[in-house]
């Protein structure tokens, strides 16, 4: 028959490797700051062409 005893040593060391395991779904991706730059610069040069097509 089998030991009823469970070793909390075990349970310890199984939960400290899955709060030590880095899971990348889990991380937050950073963005590189170009995106929200080459947004702007889209933006702007959008409005400055419709200026400029009601000016004409």
């Amino acid at each position: 028959m089998s030991d009823p005893q469970i070793d909390p040593a075990g349970n310890t060391q199984q939960f400290r490797a899955f709060a030590q395991r880095k899971d990348p779904e889990a991380a937050p991706q950073r963005r590189s700051p170009i995106v929200p730059v080459v947004a702007g610069v889209v933006v702007v040069l959008v409005i400055a062409a419709v200026a400029a097509y009601l000016i004409l």
